[in-house]
């Protein structure tokens, strides 16, 4: 039967129900499922270097699709660094790149669904993670992506902040030129003290808010509180080995972004399987 579009009214009425229907879903997804009951494990350092092992095993499987959905992160990242350069804001080269470490749980949604697909047996692509997400899980990812997004904004914010501080109101004119003068000056040592100090602050807030719930909301619709407080429930109940995760996530992103960040396209895969796989180790359900 073929579909009109019928008068102004009518469609706007369709318009407005399949919004409202949308928001429903939305809402659905953020509040809290008093079905699931989620329990925490005790995780070993062992089990970091299982997940990276599984990691590596899932993007074997699959190395071109896992290659499509993060091949946006290092080129946003290019882009991000380039406009820095453009816009005569050298200070802000290595907090960016620094800082856009915290967008990396919502780049790796797909994977987490890539690996979920995996171990149901289904056949996997990229395709089908990102339809599969849109229709379950979409409005709490995106809820939890754009807090990652405020946070790396503040964190430019407080990095110019401290840049100013320390070094004062004039700008480098070159990327050389920064670096002499953080590591010949006093105020360079302190720039690079404070930042370090403070970055790692944010950094400790992403890892112990999203290193689980992210994947949890892909596996189960769980509810965004609920996700959010299993994840902070695994940080306090295996402070070391979350501590010892966020290190090894560290390292790998430093060594993906050399050069210029297109070590990501392999090192994030891994990462994200593998973060997929310290969840599953984390937590099971009652």
């Amino acid at each position: 039967m073929v579909e009109t579009i019928g008068n102004p009214l009518s469609w706007g009425a369709r318009a407005l129900s399949g919004a409202g229907h949308a928001a429903g879903d939305v809402a659905e997804g953020l509040a809290s499922d008093a079905r699931v009951s989620p329990r925490v494990h005790s995780l070993h350092m062992s089990d970091i270097a299982k997940a990276i092992k599984l990691g590596l095993a899932d993007m074997g499987r699959s190395r071109s699709d896992v290659m499509v959905l993060v091949m946006i992160y290092p080129l946003i990242g290019l882009v991000l660094t380039l406009m820095a350069f453009n816009s005569a804001m050298i200070p802000l080269v290595f907090p960016m790149a620094a800082g856009f470490a915290l967008l990396g749980p919502m780049a790796a949604v797909g994977l987490y669904e890539m690996s979920r697909q995996q171990e149901e047996g289904a056949e996997v692509s990229w395709a089908s993670a990102l339809v599969s997400l849109r229709t379950r899980v979409f409005g709490p990812i995106m809820v939890l992506g754009l807090y990652l997004l405020v946070l790396y904004v503040v964190w430019m914010v407080v990095a110019l902040e401290i840049y100013g501080a320390t070094m004062g109101p004039d700008l480098p004119k070159t990327l050389t030129g920064l670096l002499r003068d953080v590591v010949t000056t006093s105020a360079g040592w302190a720039l690079l003290w404070i930042g370090c100090g403070v970055g790692f602050v944010f950094a400790a807030v992403v890892l112990v808010t999203s290193m689980v719930s992210f994947p949890m909301l892909v596996d189960r619709p769980v509810g965004l509180p609920v996700a959010v407080a299993t994840s902070l429930r695994v940080a306090v109940k295996n402070p070391a080995v979350v501590a010892g995760w966020g290190f090894v996530v560290a390292a790998m992103l430093v060594v993906g972004s050399i050069p210029f960040l297109i070590g990501l396209v392999i090192v994030l895969p891994v990462l994200g399987h593998a973060t997929w796989h310290m969840y599953r180790l984390a937590v099971s359900y009652d």
